[in-house]
C-alpha cells in the first residue's frame, strides 16, 4: 500500500491509504506504520483525530474510557501561562495533566510543586522540547531520561507528535506513552481563540484527550479558549480528571527532588 498523511499540528500519523500516492518528486516518506513527515504532504490538521488512526498505534494511550474528559497542558511549565491555567482549573474545580519540558522545570521548579499540591499529574515532555524524528535515539532517549529525573511519574507525550519506531518501543517498556484526539489548535498563530473554541466543542466527546499549551507561542488563544472550555464542561456536568501516573511515588516537594538520569526508574537502554 502507499502512505498517505494527516497532520496534527505539525504533529503528523501516517495513514494507509490506497487512493492516495506518493509526492510527485518521488520522495518516500519513512516506513514503520510509524510517525512520519507528514508538514511536506499535507500542512493541515485535523482537530479531532480520525477514527482510522488509533488502530495503527494501539500502544499508545488516545483517549480515556470512561464519562470524563481529561484537559493536558504541554510545553510548560511558564511563569504566567501555567499559573493561569491552575487559577483556571482551581475556579472550576477541575483536574488535568501537564506535560513539562525539562528545562522548564528546572526554571521554575515552584510550579511543579504547585501542579502536584493541587492535585494534577504531570508527565516527561522531554529535557529540550526534541523532536524524534531529527534527534539522534540516544539523544532523544537521554533527553528523555533527565527529564524523567526531574518527573518520574511513568507519563510521557513525545513533542510533536514525533517518534521513531526504536524511540517509542524503549519509552514504552515503562512509560504510558499519550496521545490525544482533540487538538485545539491553540498553537497556530493564525487562528483566533473563537476558531479554537468552535473546533473544540464540536471535537469534544466523554473520554477525550484534550491537547492544549501553557506557552507564550499559545498563550493568546488559550486565554480566550479554557475559560470557555472549562465553563462548557461545567454547563455540561462533565468532569476533566487527571490522568493517573503509573511510576510516581511521593517524595517530598519536587523542587529538592534532583535524581540523575541513571538513579531514574526508567533506565533505558541508550543505543545509537
Amino acid at each position: 500500500r502507499h502512505l498517505a498523511s494527516m497532520a496534527l499540528k505539525s504533529y503528523s500519523i501516517a495513514l494507509r491509504d490506497e487512493r492516495r500516492r506518493y509526492p510527485a518528486d518521488g520522495a518516500k516518506p519513512r516506513i514503520w506504520g510509524q510517525l512520519v513527515r507528514a508538514p511536506e504532504l499535507c500542512p493541515v490538521y485535523s482537530t479531532r483525530i480520525p477514527r482510522a488512526v488509533p488502530p495503527l498505534f494501539p500502544e499508545f494511550l488516545w483517549r480515556g474510557s470512561g464519562p470524563s474528559v481529561h484537559l493536558t497542558f504541554d510545553d510548560g511549565p511558564h511563569p504566567h501561562w501555567t499559573s493561569f491555567v491552575l487559577d483556571q482549573l482551581q475556579l472550576h474545580g477541575q483536574k488535568a495533566t501537564f506535560f513539562c519540558v525539562g528545562d522548564n522545570i528546572q526554571r521554575h521548579p515552584e510550579l511543579l510543586d504547585r501542579i502536584r499540591r493541587e492535585g494534577h499529574s504531570w508527565g516527561n515532555h522531554t529535557m529540550r522540547h526534541e523532536s524524534g524524528w531529527t534527534a539522534g535515539t540516544f539523544t532523544y532517549l537521554r533527553s528523555h531520561l533527565e527529564c524523567d529525573a526531574l518527573t518520574g511519574t511513568g507519563l510521557f507525550r513525545p513533542p510533536y507528535g514525533r517518534l521513531t519506531k526504536s524511540q517509542a518501543r524503549a519509552i514504552g517498556r515503562r512509560d504510558r506513552i499519550v496521545m490525544w484526539d482533540v487538538l485545539t489548535g491553540d498553537f497556530d498563530r493564525s487562528r483566533t481563540a473563537e476558531a479554537c473554541w468552535k473546533a473544540t466543542e464540536q471535537a469534544l466527546r466523554p473520554g477525550s484527550i484534550v491537547v492544549m499549551h501553557d506557552s507564550e507561542k499559545a498563550g493568546e488563544r488559550l486565554e480566550g479558549l479554557l475559560p470557555r472550555l472549562l465553563a462548557h464542561l461545567s454547563a455540561q456536568g462533565w468532569r476533566s480528571e487527571a490522568i493517573p501516573m503509573p511510576r510516581w511515588e511521593p517524595a517530598g516537594p519536587l523542587s529538592s527532588w534532583n535524581q540523575t538520569p541513571e538513579d531514574s526508574h526508567t533506565r533505558l537502554a541508550l543505543r545509537s
